[in-house]
This record gives C-alpha cells, structure tokens and sequence, in this order.
C-alpha cells in the first residue's frame, strides 16, 4: 500500500540519475525505492542551498530515519514526525492561548496553526523555543546541514 505522498516528493536531475527526497518517513522512502526500482541513499543539503549532495554523515540509512538537521550544539530542530513534536506544540499553543487570552473553545477548535502549518519544524536554541520553520526552509537556516532520505534512480531514455 502506498503512504508516501508523491506531491510532496522533490526530485533532482544529475546527469543520468534521479535523486528523489522528500518522504514522510523512512518506510515511504523504502516502499518508494521498491515499487520503483531505485535504492536508498542519504542525502546532505550542506551548503545553504537546495543542491543535494549524496552522503552517509548522518547515517541515515544505518539508523532507519528520513530526517535530520544538524546546526551545531545549540540548535535542535524538531520535527513533526519526531515523538516529542506533540508535546513541545501542545506547550506552544497553550503559552500562545495564555498571552491571548483565549478562551477553551477558541484555543482548541478556532486554533490550528501548527497543525495546518506543512510539514513543520519546531527550532529550539539552547533548549528554548526559537520559531517554528517548513522542512524546505530549514536548509537555508542556522547554517544548517540537512540531510533527507533518498530514493536514487537510473533514468531512461
């Protein structure tokens, strides 16, 4: 059964090969590579540009992710598939609703911004909330380096 959404996939050109990132989670990246006959790669989004780099720094294959930024000891980047998003957006919404004033119903029905936002990203600096950022933006942040899980591709003529 299909559960990546190929919409959101991004896809690269080099010479004759496709690199495709994107994916959901490491099993969509998998499936992906199955039902296509690609295989997985790591790839770094090093250089504050969308130019994909193939890599193993992060290992990502070794440790089953889809997924990671690293922007130096005192930044941490959160992002929505990662256990702890849920928590660390529920005490988002609940410091928001407070300095709103917002009442139950307009906190729980009326405001959904994290959970509307695409593919969010909470950044925290020393343990301390920074700003919420896209997935795709995070690449040019912090000096940050990026790297996704992969589907590589033989295209043909």
């Amino acid at each position: 059964m299909e559960t990546y959404n190929s919409e959101k996939l991004v896809k690269y050109q080099i010479d004759d090969q496709e690199i495709i990132v994107g994916f959901a989670t490491y099993q969509d990246a998998e499936s992906y590579a199955a039902e296509n006959n690609g295989h997985l790669v790591e790839v770094g989004f090093k250089d504050g540009n969308d130019n994909p780099q193939l890599t193993n720094e992060a290992a990502l294959i070794d440790r089953k992710l889809h997924y990671v930024v690293e922007a130096g000891p005192e930044y941490r980047f959160i992002h929505s598939s990662d256990s702890e998003f849920r928590d660390f957006a529920d005490r988002l919404q609940a410091r928001k609703s407070h300095l709103d004033e917002e009442s139950l119903e307009e906190k729980y029905i009326s405001n959904a911004e994290i959970e509307i936002q695409e593919d969010p990203i909470i950044v925290l600096k020393n343990n301390e909330f920074e700003s919420v950022t896209s997935r795709e933006r995070s690449k040019y942040l912090k000096h940050a380096h990026v790297y996704e899980i992969g589907v590589l591709k033989t295209v043909t003529s």
